[in-house]
C-alpha cells in the first residue's frame, strides 16, 4: 500500500500531547479537564492522554435513548476509567432529547438527520455546563478521519476548547491505544457514535476507515469509496471553515 511510511513513535507522540495539554491548560488559567466519555476509540485514548497531562481530569458518560449507550458504550467507558484513574461521571440525557422533539413539534418537521444530532449537541451543552461550572477546559474527541469527510456535529462532538488527537486518522488512534495496551473492548468494537441501534460509523459512510486512511495516506482505492469520499468531503465543506462575518 502506497502513503504510510512507518509507523508514529508513539512514545514521542506521548509526551508531546502530554505537554501540548499541559499547556492549554495553563495557558488557559483552568484547573481542570472535561471530556465525554463515549465508551469509543478516541474518547478512550482523549481521556488516557488528559489524565497523564492533568490529574483533574473527569470523564461525562451521557447515555441518550440508544440502548448500546447503556449498555455496552457505558461498560467500555468504565473500563477504561478505572484502568486509567479517570474520574467518571454520568449524565443520562434521554429525557432532555424528549423534551426538545417536543417541543420542535410546534416549529418544525424533525428530519432523521436532525433528531440525531439532537444528542451529540446536548452532550456539547452538558460539558460546557460542567466546565463553566468548574473552571475546566472541554477536550475535543474527533479524529482526522472523520474531520476530513465531515462525520461529526457541527456545535456538537465537533465543538471543543483544544483536541490532542485532531491529526490521527483511525488507523492511527488503533495503534496508539495497542501501544498503550488500552483495554481491548474499546480497540475490537465496531466504531459507531451510536446516535441509534444498530448504528456503525462505516456502514452509516459507505466505506470503511481502512479506505479512507489510505487514501489520506496517499494510497489507492476503490473508484466507488473515493467518491463517496469525495462527495462527503465536498458536502461538509463548512464544518472545517470559519464563520463567515461580513
Amino acid at each position: 500500500m502506497k502513503g504510510r511510511a512507518i509507523m508514529r513513535n508513539y512514545e514521542k507522540e506521548f509526551n508531546q500531547r502530554v505537554q501540548f495539554i499541559k499547556y492549554a491548560v495553563r495557558e488557559s488559567g483552568a484547573e481542570g479537564i472535561v471530556y465525554g466519555n463515549s465508551g469509543g476509540k478516541d474518547s478512550a485514548l482523549v481521556g488516557i492522554l488528559c489524565k497523564a497531562a492533568c490529574d483533574n481530569t473527569v470523564g461525562i458518560i451521557m447515555p441518550c435513548t440508544s440502548a448500546r449507550n447503556f449498555d455496552m458504550d457505558k461498560r467500555d467507558g468504565e473500563t477504561v476509567a478505572k484502568a486509567y484513574g479517570i474520574e467518571t461521571r454520568y449524565a443520562d440525557l434521554t429525557a432532555v432529547k424528549a423534551a426538545e422533539k417536543e417541543i420542535l413539534k410546534g416549529v418544525t418537521e424533525l428530519t432523521p438527520a436532525a433528531e440525531a444530532n439532537i444528542a451529540p449537541r446536548l452532550r456539547m451543552a452538558t460539558l460546557y455546563a460542567v466546565a463553566a461550572s468548574e473552571n475546566r477546559l472541554v477536550s475535543g474527541t474527533g479524529n482526522r478521519s472523520e474531520g476530513y469527510v465531515g462525520y461529526f456535529t457541527k456545535w456538537g462532538d465537533g465543538a471543543c476548547d483544544f483536541n490532542p488527537i485532531d491529526d490521527l486518522t483511525v488507523t492511527e488512534i488503533y495503534e496508539f491505544l495497542r501501544w498503550l495496551k488500552a483495554p481491548e473492548c474499546v480497540i475490537k468494537k465496531a466504531p459507531s457514535a451510536g446516535l441509534f441501534d444498530g448504528q456503525t460509523d462505516e456502514s452509516e459512510m459507505g466505506f470503511t476507515y481502512k479506505e479512507l486512511d489510505t487514501y489520506l495516506e496517499g494510497g489507492k482505492i476503490d473508484d466507488a469509496a473515493l467518491e463517496k469520499i469525495k462527495r462527503m468531503h465536498a458536502k461538509s465543506e463548512h464544518k472545517r471553515r470559519s464563520i463567515l462575518t461580513f
